[in-house]
């Protein structure tokens, strides 16, 4: 009997409703996966677990928040994404059953599946900064990581003539490694256009110890900080935010390991929030011992359960958590997972590519692509680490086209990565 059949035949015993695939997530890589999967086999019965009714373009947000975007060209009725041939399930996924091939769901029915997907993004955990969620769009403070706060940052900006304006990043793992600084740049980059830099007391916080973690992006990142006049705090972790008071309080680990409070006042606070696994995952016979839904890193199957494939932000691999990423893996699960339906070898390979449009200036992007160990992967023949206006444009335009044309409808352009 084959694997297909011995799951058919369990399943079918139990009287739970059976798909072909069984995808949980109806964000970037959860839609991108059923429509890739659908142009390669349009008899496939697919079903997504997904219980939001909007769909977001979450890289414009960035921009969002710096007055160059508008918000509501970011979000669209789930209805409108969601591929046709799919069976919608608007709930959340509450157990996985990897053994029984089964997921239980929050309305406390059960499906079963010959093949799964796990893709439900990461969690962003707003309650492990204390006071943060009382003060969050107001008291000066903010964050480009929530659609309802971005054009929130984007009045702090204008409204800011003086005083202190403080930027955090949390300890990694997090979506879009690049987004708190590029909060810092378009912010930094409108105070000078404004003439009002001067009068402002701009700080960078970061749990880590680098700038960036590709070394080679670094030198063009720190021109800007230099340009901004901006202060640069590593090992610094937000922990607390006083709104009534405008105080954020930081642990700042020195050299020695020591860790000390420290105080900060504030006018403008622009906060990232530690992210974190969802807890279906986490607590799962699926997760790896940091939460995540593990994987091998380049196949992009479960090491453990063959029939079970993850992507996106919640995958073990240690690629950059960007919709980039989303974009290429979303390939790589679609051919393996249907060579292992078949039977075959997995056929494809993913390198971990990943891709962060750092904003450094309005009109101006250094366009970061790498792979795993930090490899430069850029898509054009030209040095990835200048500046460039064609690559503000890529991010403005052309990105936000072909995310909602290309990724989302399973045409799998500019795919094939190159080494540098």
């Amino acid at each position: 009997m084959t694997e297909n059949a011995a799951v058919r035949n369990t399943l079918e015993a139990d009287n739970v409703e059976t798909f072909d695939v069984v995808i949980i997530g109806g964000g970037a890589a959860g839609i991108g996966a059923a429509a890739s999967l659908l142009r390669r086999r349009r008899d496939l019965r697919i079903a997504i677990v997904e219980p939001g009714e909007r769909h977001f373009y979450q890289p414009a947000w960035t921009l969002v928040g710096a007055g160059t975007f508008d918000v509501d060209d970011t979000v669209r009725p789930m209805s409108s994404v969601m591929p046709k041939e799919v069976r919608w399930l608007r709930t959340t996924a509450t157990r996985f059953e990897p053994e029984q091939n089964r997921v239980l769901l929050g309305d406390g029915q059960r499906v079963g599946y010959r093949h799964l997907i796990v893709c439900p993004g990461l969690r962003l955990a707003w309650e492990k900064i204390a006071g943060l969620e009382d003060t969050l769009g107001k008291n000066g403070v903010t964050s480009n990581y929530r659609f309802d706060l971005a054009p929130y940052t984007w009045q702090l900006v204008r409204e800011l003539k003086g005083g202190k304006a403080l930027f955090t990043q949390p300890a990694m793992p997090i979506k879009c490694a690049g987004a708190p600084q590029k909060a810092l740049y378009l912010s930094c980059d409108h105070w000078r256009t404004q003439r009002v830099l001067d009068k402002i007391d701009v700080e960078f916080h970061l749990a880590g110890e680098a700038l960036f973690g590709v070394a080679a992006f670094v030198p063009a990142l720190m021109k800007y900080v230099e340009r901004y006049d901006a202060s640069l705090a590593f090992r610094s972790n937000l922990v607390s935010v006083d709104g009534a008071r405008r105080i954020a309080s930081f642990d700042v680990k020195d050299a020695a390991g020591q860790v000390t409070r420290v105080d900060k006042s504030y006018d403008m606070l622009h906060v990232v929030p530690p992210q974190v696994s969802p807890d279906v995952v986490k607590d799962s016979a699926l997760a790896d011992a940091n939460g995540w839904c593990e994987v091998d890193h380049a196949t992009l199957r479960h090491p453990r359960f063959a029939n079970v494939f993850s992507l996106g932000d919640v995958c073990s691999a240690p690629n950059a958590k960007t919709a980039a990423a989303v974009r290429k893996q979303v390939a790589i699960v679609a051919e393996n997972l249907l060579a292992a339906r078949n039977g075959k070898p997995l056929p494809a390979r993913y390198d971990g590519y990943g891709a962060c449009p750092l904003t450094v200036e309005k009109g101006k992007v250094v366009l970061a692509e790498f792979g795993y160990g930090g490899k430069l992967l850029p898509t054009f023949p030209l040095d990835p680490t200048v500046p460039r206006a064609l690559a503000w444009r890529l991010k403005a335009t052309v990105f936000p086209w072909l995310y909602w044309n290309g990724l989302l409808k399973g045409r799998e352009w500019l795919v094939q990565s190159k080494e540098r």
